[in-house]
């Protein structure tokens, strides 16, 4: 998996692109969490829950269907986070299924499971450059974590800065 320093640069990179219009500051910390949330099944492997089974690391929270559940949720509380139930639910789905697919092109682990529950198949993109990151801290904090870092600046940083300029500049160009 991508650490959890790096499932933010999607909803980090909308907001950024389109401004503080679209995607208010409520909105932008409640699409880091979700961005982040699908890692909590990280819990589940020290309390015994097996890595392949549908509630292990990378199954059912990494599913496009946990993703539409909790753009939902931020649907109905779109007001609380300053904008419409639409844009509230388009961005928290995207920030939320962005760390399913970050997770898909890392080189290790098991695949997500992200046609669950229509399938446990564990995918992977055919090209996977991202480095996984060590599961546990003390193997972060080594040489493996370094690389993992240098990794996620290269394949995943890099290029959300291009489309975070791209879309800047494709919203001012719409600006009244």
């Amino acid at each position: 998996m991508p650490t959890i320093l790096s499932h933010p640069a999607v909803p980090l990179t909308i907001a950024l692109g389109l401004g503080q219009r679209v995607i208010p500051v409520r909105l932008l910390i409640a699409g880091v969490i979700a961005s982040i949330l699908p890692d909590l099944d990280v819990v589940g492997l020290h309390l015994g829950v097996d890595y392949a089974s549908a509630l292990g690391h990378r199954g059912f929270s990494h599913s496009l269907l946990f993703a539409a559940f909790i753009a939902l949720a931020a649907g109905a509380f779109a007001s609380e986070l300053h904008t419409t139930r639409r844009v509230a639910s388009v961005f928290i789905f995207a920030s939320a299924a962005s760390h399913g697919l970050l997770d898909m092109l890392t080189n290790g682990g098991l695949g997500v499971a992200l046609w669950w529950p229509a399938s446990n198949e564990r995918l992977f993109f055919p090209w996977q450059p991202v480095e996984v990151s060590p599961l546990s801290l003390q193997r972060f904090l080594s040489s493996a974590g370094l690389a993992v870092l240098k990794s996620e600046l290269v394949w995943v940083w890099l290029p959300a800065a291009v489309v975070c300029a791209a879309l800047a500049m494709l919203s001012r160009r719409h600006e009244p």
